[in-house]
Order: C-alpha cells, then structure tokens, then sequence
C-alpha cells in the first residue's frame, strides 16, 4: 500500500475498496502499522482492537468479492472516541472510574458503523467525561501539526487520529464545541448534527440536552457519508428524530449558486484574532465567487446563553455522576470536580432561569434563518492557540470568550454546524470556519462544505509527520 493512502479522503479509499483495486486487509493492516510507528508520539488511540478490526475487514472483503456492497463506507477504517460503547472492548470516556468497564452491546452510532460495513480500529482519547481538560493521569494527544499548539477539548484524540492518517474518518462529540474545536485545530471537516439527528445511546453523557455525535473527517463528502451511515431513529434513544435520514452526497454538487448567506460582521469581528479574520474574509469571498447571495444579519445576541452553558453542563453532568459523585472525589480530576460541584450549587430558580433563556435565544435563531439559508462564523475566536495560552483558559476571560462565542451557543439551539479548514496561521497551523444551517438541514451544510472544498484546497494539506 503507497505511503500516501493513509491521507485519502473515506469516500476515495472506500470506491477502490469496493471496486476491489483495494483490499481491505491491506488497507486496515496498513493503518494499524502506521498507528504503531506514529502514535506512540502522538497519543491519539485509547485503545487499538487489531485482532477485532483485521476479523471485520476479512468480513467485509468476502462480502465485497461476492457484490455486497453496503455502502461508500464498506471496508474502510475507522475510529470511535472512547466514550462510545463497544461490545467487549472496555470503554473508559476518559476516567479512571470507568477504565474496566466493558459494555455488553454496540452504542447505536457504533452499531451502525458496523452495519454500514466500516471497520473500527479501536477506541480514541479524549477529555475526562469529554469535559474540559484530560485526567491527571491521562496523556493528552499531541497536535500533529505543532506539539506546541492545543490539539482541541475533548475529541482531542479524534482529531489528532483522523489528521495524522490513523483513520480515515471518526467519531466526536460535541457539547460546548468538541467537534469543532479539535476539527480547526487539527485542519479537519467536522459535522456537528442537528440535536437529536443521531441517537446518543451507548453514549457516555457529559450534558444530555448538549451532547452531539458526529463525524470527524478530511472533506466535507466524508463527513456526509458518515453521518448518512449513523444518523436515525432510535427506539432505545427516545429523544433521537424519528425524521427520515437522506443522503447526504446526492445533491452536494448543486453547489453554493442561489443560496442565501447570512453574515453579522460586527459579532463575527468582536474579539477576534487577525488570522481568524483573514481566513473569514478569504471564506467569505469564496461564497460570493461561488454564486451565494450574501445578507447581512444580526446574531441574537448569545452572552447570556455563553454564560448559562456552564451552569447548565454542570447541573446535567452531576445528575449523570450522581452515584459517583461526591461519593468517589478521589477518582475524579479537579476540571470535571469543579464542574460538578458548579452543577450540584444551582437552585431549582437558577435551572429554570437558564431554561427560559435558552428557548428564547434559540426561538430567535430560529427566527433569523427565516431570511438565510446559512450562516458563515469563525470557528472560535484565536487562531490555533499554544497549550502555554490554554492553559490560562480559567483565568483569562477574553480568550475564554473568544473560544466559546461561536460554539456554546450552536449547543444551545441545538443548531447544526460544519466546521472546515480555511487557512493556516504563521505558525504553519490550521485555521478553521464554520457553516450553521437551520435544524435537520445537514444536507445543505455538506452541499455548502463540498463547493468551498472544490474551489480551495486547505483540506488537502496535511501534517507532515
């Protein structure tokens, strides 16, 4: 297998699997021999499954040989964060409390990973409960690009997997931006669904009205096919749509030409670094060349929103670590504590003053797309920030705001986003923006991500490890 096919796109490596110019036992035996040369270093796995994803592209390569083809995933390597159930494989989200605990079935997303013939690799790192910060006794994976810059919060692991060629596509979560966050960090295309798009059962909750899945990937195609594999409905998830799932690639070719883009310079300038406006202004040109009518609006104001999302992930994460937490404080490093103990303060005053702020904020978002199709944003405020200046992030209120402007509140709403890479800073490292679209509208989101990605090639460039 030529060194370069680790860096394929899924959709690509997935066609010459299944029109057989592949096999999928060379191309899985070739990712896990890159995993052991390269990620000692940069600490993406939690977990390896070889002996599990060689049986599962042994599988898949007889059923390609006799013509059953389940879809453009079949046959491709994968990697699901580690919060995911897998059954038989101990799934840890991060915490030390749970490094021995082995779920007895699939979550949904895994399971339908596996229906759609993907072959998983094994489990990705991340955060402690996908809070903030890792647990003490956690490596937190390394950036690919520059070790010396944040590799993003919680689906760190995802992001660093899928940028270093250790997977061609994965699973992330996203609750203030852990999809995001990592995917502009580490120059990835990353797919935060509408709430509720994919089921979050056999799911590890941080917050359950905040949690996203969705997938981590090198192009906007990628994401689409994903998130066609494992977005539905869920009996075991109740709150999962029960809206019928397109396809996500059949009408991404339309293109940007006729659609309405909405833009609110002022917020999108507020607070931001010069690096981030350059690739919003290079974004923003490369819509008008492609045909898109351009509005300006005026974002709802999120301050309040950005501010309640703390007390809110708290009082959710503590209903979550009820019967753990503060029974077993030991176990638990001081991010998630303090987040916990934030949780465990809240008034049942305070919970519903959050609650009627939230559906407000979002009935205004809602009402804001009445005349916009897509909103163009940064991704968050600093271009590719050092882990010297996070780890300032608690005390330092402007880069804190910076971060969570354009993330927290698309949790908030419940709004789907596609984070894609858009430039690079001095430091050689990516710059990222987002798309957001109305609920239930991925589908414009991956058509809006595919025609940026055929007029600019950002997303082709990748580490050189």
């Amino acid at each position: 297998m030529s060194n370069e096919l680790h860096y394929l796109e899924l959709v690509d490596i997935g066609q010459r699997i299944q029109r057989k110019e592949l096999s999928p036992v060379e191309v899985t035996q070739a990712q896990l021999d890159r995993i052991g040369k390269v990620d000692g270093a940069l600490k993406s796995y939690a977990m390896v499954t070889a002996e599990q994803a060689l049986a599962e592209a042994r599988r898949a390569e007889a059923e390609i040989a006799k013509g059953q083809i389940r879809g453009p995933l079949h046959g491709v390597p994968v990697a699901v964060k580690d919060l995911c159930w897998t059954e038989g494989v101990a799934t840890a989200a991060g915490m030390t409390l749970y490094r021995d605990f082995v779920p007895t079935e699939d979550g949904t997303a895994v399971r339908k990973l596996r229906e759609a013939g993907a072959v998983i690799l094994g489990k990705l790192q991340l955060t402690e409960s996908a809070y903030a910060d890792h647990h003490p006794t956690v490596t937190p994976p390394v950036n690919p690009w520059n070790a010396a810059h944040w590799s993003g919060a919680s689906s760190s692991g995802s992001g660093v997997a899928t940028a270093a060629g250790l997977c061609y596509g994965s699973l992330g979560t996203d609750t203030g931006g852990s999809i995001r966050f990592p995917s502009a960090a580490n120059g990835l295309t990353g797919l935060k669904p509408t709430w509720g798009r994919v089921s979050r059962y056999g799911a590890f909750e941080l917050a359950a009205t905040l949690d996203h899945i969705g997938p981590m990937t090198r192009s906007a195609a990628d994401a689409g096919a994903m998130l066609g594999a494992i977005a539905s409905a869920d009996p075991k998830d109740p709150t999962a749509s029960l809206a019928a799932v397109p396809n996500y690639l059949a009408g991404m070719q339309r293109g940007l030409r006729g659609l309405r883009v909405g833009i609110d310079a002022r917020w999108n300038g507020e607070g931001v670094d010069a690096q981030t406006l350059k690739v919003m202004e290079g974004a923003l040109a490369a819509v008008r060349e492609l045909g898109a009518e351009v509005r300006e609006v005026a974002f709802p104001d999120p301050a309040q929103v950005i501010a309640d999302w703390f007390p809110l992930c708290g009082i959710e994460a503590a209903v979550v670590h009820e019967s753990t937490y503060p029974a077993r404080k030991d176990m638990y490093g001081p991010a998630l504590s303090g987040l916990l103990d934030l949780g465990r303060a809240q008034s049942g005053m305070d919970y519903q003053k959050i609650v009627l702020n939230r559906h407000a904020f979002s009935g205004r978002v809602r009402a804001m797309f009445e005349g916009i199709d897509l909103l163009l944003v940064p991704a968050h405020g600093v271009a590719s920030p050092t882990l010297a200046r996070m780890a300032t992030f608690g005390e330092d209120a402007g880069l804190m705001s910076a971060m969570l402007r354009y993330t927290c509140p698309f949790d908030m709403s419940g709004s789907p986003t596609i984070t894609l890479p858009g430039g690079f800073t001095e430091a050689g490292t990516p710059v990222a923006f987002q798309f957001v679209a109305r609920h239930f509208e991925e589908e414009l989101l991956v058509r809006a991500g595919w025609a940026f990605q055929q007029a600019t090639d950002w997303h082709q460039r990748h580490p050189a490890l």
